[in-house]
């Protein structure tokens, strides 16, 4: 009888030590620095956004929060890599629009539905249309009149194929029936160098080329949201321009799939921080993004329906991947 009193107590000892562990471990996170991907290149929007917000994750977390740059694939270079790391909380990504939208169009090494941890939303970008000061171009007019009459000749840059920039910019041309040529670059650096050093006759991209615009060295032809900023409120939207063609592009930050809930919610509540630091939403508000907040479970549900909503825009283009 004894012996028995003995192991029953030893098990439950055991079992509450097991119990007690899940949450010391939760607690005790981070006990190191934490890694998060940028897949975009150094310099450009994204990426200086990115890490005004991992300054500020990292004070509210006690542990640095460490930018990586994985420039390429439309973005998507972060998204590969949560798939190979563990699920421990330091390993971390933003994802952008095209994580649910590549998929549809060519193979891919994720499933978006399956491979991530959605932790949280936090803000999107505005997108617009740039040319050189003095390219003979000054609206979307006379960007489809010069069009029409030069099949291809008109040249635009990027940040990738499939991604936002680029596809509102395919849907525009195919509602004006006009056929662009489009250049893929690696992120929003490389794209103003090539406008700027006339490579192409424009750059799609989010307000990275603010400052360039508001310097007189290039021209802000449309942005693409539902509203006009308040920053170039005299700019059309492509919607203004007679063209139905909206697009908001909300992004946030993941980790690999099966993390553990105490730690998501870690993470979640420190980032959610960051969007009442000052500094932050002065970044913000240089690059026109808005605050979209979305916590896990909403994030997920977003991931969900994005990924449903990309598939229709995809097959409405004729840009669906080949079986």
């Amino acid at each position: 009888m004894t012996n028995r009193r003995n192991f029953l107590l030893a098990a439950g000892a055991s079992a509450g030590a097991a119990a007690f562990s899940l949450p010391a471990r939760a607690q005790a996170y981070p006990a190191r620095p934490v890694t998060l991907y940028c897949p975009w290149p150094a310099g450009g929007t994204t990426d200086v956004v990115m890490r005004t917000f991992a300054e500020s994750a990292g004070h509210n977390l006690g542990q640095a929060v460490v930018i990586e740059n994985r420039p390429g694939a439309g973005g998507t270079l972060g998204a590969i890599a949560l798939t190979q790391a563990r699920p421990d909380g330091y390993t971390l990504s933003q994802i952008p629009l095209g994580v649910f939208r590549l998929p549809h169009m060519q193979k891919v090494q994720f499933d978006p539905l399956r491979d991530f941890t959605y932790i949280a939303c936090l803000t999107g970008y505005t997108f617009g249309l740039v040319v050189p000061a003095d390219s003979p171009v000054k609206s979307i007019k006379e960007l489809v009149e010069y069009a029409k009459a030069n099949p291809e000749k008109f040249t635009y840059g990027s940040t990738g194929t499939g991604t936002t920039p680029h596809l509102v910019m395919e849907e525009f041309a195919a509602q004006a029936g006009i056929k662009l040529t489009h250049v893929p670059y690696k992120g929003t650096a490389d794209g103003l160098q090539a406008v700027m050093g006339g490579h192409v006759m424009a750059h799609s991209d989010a307000t990275g080329w603010g400052p360039q615009v508001d310097a007189g060295r290039l021209r802000l032809l449309a942005t693409y949201g539902s509203k006009r900023t308040k920053r170039w409120p005299n700019v059309p939207t492509l919607k203004d321009a007679g063209y139905n063609t909206v697009s908001d592009s909300p992004f946030g930050i993941g980790g690999p799939r099966g993390m553990e809930p105490a730690v998501v919610r870690r993470i979640q509540d420190a980032f959610k921080a960051t969007l009442d630091d000052p500094k932050v939403l002065q970044m913000l508000d240089k690059y026109d993004q808005p605050v979209i907040y979305l916590d896990s479970e909403g994030y997920t549900r977003f991931a969900r329906d994005t990924y449903a909503a990309e598939k229709a825009t995809i097959d409405r283009l004729g840009l669906a991947k080949q079986a």
